[in-house]
């Protein structure tokens, strides 16, 4: 195929909404030697896309940026030093890590700041000019679709539960909140880990889903607030090994108090809100359980190689709530901010 000049790509000139979101022609940068030319197939949203088109996103962003992290598509075209590395060739299917400098270790600022979709512009476009070294195979069993859904949500929740010094180990409890990107792929990780899975949302028919994906014990917070207790019940007062945390303030204390003596709460997000919650105590009891709490910061792309060999030995598939084409983005936006979907949600850029 020829190679293309230019893509359509989504930008957002102004950050106070959703409705700013413009779709645009561009030229597609000249490539560098250590360059690829990926054809985006489809691009699947998290909450942070909305911080960023509504201007709360706490990190540093561009103006104007193309916006959104995750995707999965095909190469179309090579750099000089890429092509003669002979590692990758035209057709293979790719996504790109979160921090395209992100390849091992601990993350830094330097790091950070090569994060897609808001830092530097992100991946809602036909095509996306990447550096090589930001490359994962995606495994062979999933649709470009679900794939897209793994460069935040599933590196996240893989790296807090596996990726810090206490990793979950068969028969471990795991307490996920919520049913979003990031608790779902939690909850799917630790039962393909032999753990056994505690899920809490506001919605019984969320939770009837969280019990088929594999969930043992199920808690509406909406009417169990003292939902903590329950959990110390379900596990004989021990208290949960893990805990996904993406509350925030809102959930933290409860968080303390459902955990054991030696626990991991992974600080993931702030859904209950940034500015909810007494969290004063919180120093008080981390110390007096000993618990160990651990911000997460996505992930790295050895961590991403190493997820998919997992993904790929159990056929695990994500969970994809709904699809929508490229030109119905906003509405995609739209519906993720209703909060309706349980999993991910996902725009399919190509219709190839």
């Amino acid at each position: 195929m020829s190679i293309p000049q230019t893509t359509r790509e989504y930008r957002l000139p102004k950050v106070d909404g959703i409705h700013n979101l413009t779709l645009i022609s561009s030229p597609i940068p000249s490539l560098k030697a250590a360059d690829v030319l990926v054809k985006i197939h489809a691009v699947s949203l998290q909450y942070r896309d909305l911080n960023v088109a509504t201007d709360t996103y706490p990190q540093p962003q561009k103006a104007n940026p193309v916006p959104c992290s995750d995707c999965a598509g095909e190469i179309v075209a090579l750099g000089e030093d890429v092509r003669a590395a002979g590692h990758w060739r035209v057709g293979d299917r790719v996504s790109s890590n979160f921090a395209v400098d992100h390849i091992f270790g601990e993350a830094t600022e330097e790091i950070k700041a090569t994060g897609l979709g808001a830092p530097i512009d992100g991946v809602l476009t036909e095509y996306k000019v990447l550096p090589v070294h930001a490359l994962v195979r995606i495994p062979e069993h999933l649709s470009y679709e679900e794939a897209s859904t793994l460069p935040c949500a599933a590196i996240t929740a893989y790296n807090a539960l596996l990726g810090g010094p206490n990793p979950l180990k068969g028969g471990d409890i795991v307490l996920v909140q919520g049913t979003g990107g990031v608790s779902i792929f939690g909850l799917q990780l630790a039962v393909a880990s032999g753990a056994t899975v505690i899920a809490t949302s506001s919605s019984d028919e969320k939770l009837h889903i969280a019990k088929k994906l594999g969930a043992t014990h199920t808690i509406n917070y909406k009417t169990n607030p003292n939902w903590d207790e329950d959990i110390l019940k379900i596990t004989n007062g021990r208290g949960v090994d893990h805990i996904l945390e993406v509350g925030g303030p809102g959930t933290l204390i409860r968080s303390a108090n459902a955990i054991r003596y030696g626990g991991t709460i992974s600080i993931i997000g702030y859904l209950a809100g940034q500015g909810r919650g007494d969290v004063s105590l919180l120093p008080i009891k981390i110390l007096s359980k000993a618990i160990n709490v651990r911000g997460i910061l996505i992930g790295s792309r050895t961590q991403f190689e190493d997820m998919n060999r997992l993904i790929s030995a159990v056929k695990l598939k994500p969970v994809v709530d709904k699809v929508f084409s490229f030109e119905k983005a906003r509405e995609a936006y739209e519906y993720l901010t209703s909060q309706k979907h349980v999993g991910k949600v996902v725009i399919k850029v190509h219709k190839d």
